[in-house]
């Protein structure tokens, strides 16, 4: 990571990325909260990509084609967005909450957050790495 400053002023560069963006597209920045335990959106798929910041807690991500990784407060992650499945999105920790920020890039005419069905899992499970 690299800081760059400016008068007081620190900025350091969390991750950066090239993504391909259509014109049209919208961003779209939330916030979210994990209660302890909690599995998180069930597998999903994003338009465009996303762009996150875990603030708190600890996240179990997996994508498809990934080994699922802890991602720990302090650190970014991403989603490439389009035909990849997200599989999860939970918190690791069963006694504290975790938080996020995260920005998505959606696709004009396209819905920010798809489901995946069971079917579709089924489909592409020789996509999904080894869990542990």
């Amino acid at each position: 990571m690299q800081s760059i400053s400016q008068s007081n002023t620190v900025l350091t560069v969390l991750q950066e990325e090239h993504p391909s963006i259509p014109d049209g597209a919208c961003a779209m920045t939330i916030h979210i909260e994990l209660p302890p335990g909690d599995p998180g959106t069930p597998p999903h798929r994003h338009s465009g990509p996303v762009f996150g910041y875990m603030l708190e807690g600890e996240m179990i991500f997996e994508l498809e084609g990934e080994p699922e990784r802890v991602i720990r407060a302090g650190e970014a992650f991403r989603e490439p967005g389009g035909d990849v499945i997200h599989y999860q999105a939970a918190n690791n920790l069963t006694d504290a909450p975790s938080r996020f920020v995260a920005v998505m890039m959606c696709v004009p005419g396209q819905p920010m957050l798809t489901l995946v069905d069971e079917e579709e899992l089924r489909q592409r499970q020789d996509r999904r790495a080894p869990r542990p």
